[in-house]
């Protein structure tokens, strides 16, 4: 399968100590199978940091999310368990890192699911800092929709990765 990477330049080689952390799946190279998410990803990137917006697509193989040597976790969609594992992610003061509800020590190689969107943000904002509870949480996400993302955390999971070619976003 491709999977594409929108940033301010192009990806010749994935370094993971330049991930950021507390990002939704922890710190980890980011991908997505939608080329126009790709797209819009590489231009807000470039809008915050400057650098031209660049799309590099790798390819990955078919099975990754079923690959048995790899610690793999998958969210169908966005629901309750997915929230809290974002919000477990995001948050810098969230000690228990063993959890498997959070992936700060990289315990998972490859994790798929939902982005957190600028709506769906918002919902988990809320239900963090304790202005709704879980039913109202899972009822505003029912009616979210979201992009899809692929995080690589682990070097061997990296590995898999063959970067396949790039291009300017205009």
């Amino acid at each position: 399968m491709i999977l594409y990477h929108g940033s301010n330049v192009e990806i010749d080689e994935v370094d993971l100590s330049r991930s950021n952390p507390y990002k939704d799946f922890g710190r980890g190279f980011y991908l997505t199978s939608l080329r126009v998410q790709a797209e819009k990803m590489a231009m807000r990137t470039s809008r915050f940091y400057g650098g031209t917006p660049v799309v590099t697509a790798f390819e990955a193989p078919d099975d990754i999310l079923e690959n048995s040597s790899l610690r793999v976790r998958v969210f169908e969609g966005v629901s309750e368990e997915w929230a809290v594992f974002v919000i477990n992610n995001r948050d810098r003061r969230f000690a228990d890192i063993a959890s498997e509800e959070c992936n700060a020590d990289c315990k998972y190689d490859v994790v798929y699911g939902p982005v957190g969107n600028d709506d769906v943000t918002l919902l988990l904002r809320q239900f963090a800092r304790g202005y709704i509870d879980e039913r109202r949480l899972k009822e505003g996400l029912a009616y979210k929709r979201a992009s899809d993302q692929f995080s690589f955390h682990t070097p061997r999971a990296v590995a898999l990765l063959s970067k396949v070619g790039a291009w300017h976003v205009l």
